[in-house]
């Protein structure tokens, strides 16, 4: 498999440290400094829909296909605005597509985890040409009276388009079941036969846990993938990681032993946007013209679960 082109969608609205800081107790300097985060991009009048049929639309023009040459959809979405029929699905009209699609929630390493399932679909014949797609609103369930939490999140959309190929070189996943650590309950409903009914359906985390168990796993998930792939770490040009916090960024590349400019990040203006973070950045490198053939890339991201996905590309 190759990436083909990719794309990506921001919402118009900036919401900055100091436009939190006037109706929570908290300031730009308190954010900032624990974070990196300065802004971040928020659903106001759009939809997440909305976003992701922009995302697409970018990403199989910069690919240089049409909607036609699209066999299969994949999305992947903590929560999108229906539970059903699948958001892969509801683009389709606005994009002009027309195959199957469906959606997977893998947390914040959903977009590794959908170009491992495209992966297979090549592999298996079922499709040549595949749109995956990131599309996260953690604006919408955020609790905004929580400033350890709402700080760090924002909304957007990222898209890869992928065909046949030899560009991914190696993929890897890994779990470590704790839920208690990062959680979002769905809404309860008001079924009268539920005898404990869950909580709202704001996210929840434990902050300091989620930061040890980013930089141990993420550190160990990409040394152990360059020494399968027979390379030093100054050998991978871009290191495309979760947009969660600068401090994990920073730890990982002070492990790795490699300069800031092998580190590329966006979070200051977007904040933490789940599984859309690693394809918006994508886009940001490729549009620049830095994905040069030949250029090796890692992603990594680590999530709720907890989970880490880690893949190597070679455009």
């Amino acid at each position: 498999m190759k990436i083909l082109g990719t794309g990506s969608a921001l919402p118009k609205r900036v919401v900055t440290n100091d436009d939190l800081a006037e109706f929570l107790d908290t300031n730009d300097e308190w954010i900032s400094t624990r974070t990196g985060i300065r802004e971040r991009r928020v659903l106001t009048d759009e939809t997440l829909q909305s976003l992701a049929e922009t995302a697409a639309k970018n990403a199989i023009e910069n690919a240089g296909l049409t909607p036609q040459d699209i066999d299969f959809v994949l999305v992947s979405t903590v929560l999108a605005e229906t539970l059903s029929p699948a958001l892969a699905m509801d683009i389709q009209p606005a994009v002009g597509l027309k195959c199957m699609g469906v959606d997977l929630n893998g947390g914040c390493t959903g977009f590794i985890a959908a170009l491992a399932v495209a992966e297979g679909l090549l592999a298996m014949g079922r499709a040549r040409k595949i749109l995956v797609l990131s599309a996260e609103a953690l604006s919408r369930f955020s609790d905004w009276t929580d400033r350890g939490t709402c700080v760090l999140f924002g909304d957007a959309a990222g898209a890869a388009v992928v065909g046949e190929g030899d560009g991914v070189k190696d993929v890897c996943f890994r779990g470590e079941p704790r839920r208690e650590v990062l959680f979002a309950n769905t809404d309860p409903g008001n079924s009268p036969f539920a005898v404990d009914p869950r909580p709202a359906c704001f996210l929840k985390m434990q902050g300091q846990e989620v930061y040890k168990f980013a930089v141990s796993h993420s550190f160990r998930d990409i040394r152990e993938m360059l020494e399968r792939a027979g390379l030093q770490p100054e050998d991978v040009d871009f290191y495309v990681l979760h947009q969660a916090n600068m401090r994990i960024l920073e730890a990982v590349r002070t492990r790795l032993k490699v300069g800031e400019d092998r580190f590329p990040h966006n979070i200051e203006r977007t904040g933490n946007t789940s599984s859309a973070t690693v394809p918006v950045l994508l886009d940001e490198l490729n549009r620049a013209g830095k994905l040069k053939p030949g250029c090796r890339v890692i992603l990594n991201a680590f999530g709720a679960g907890l989970c880490t996905g880690t893949a190597l590309i070679e455009f």
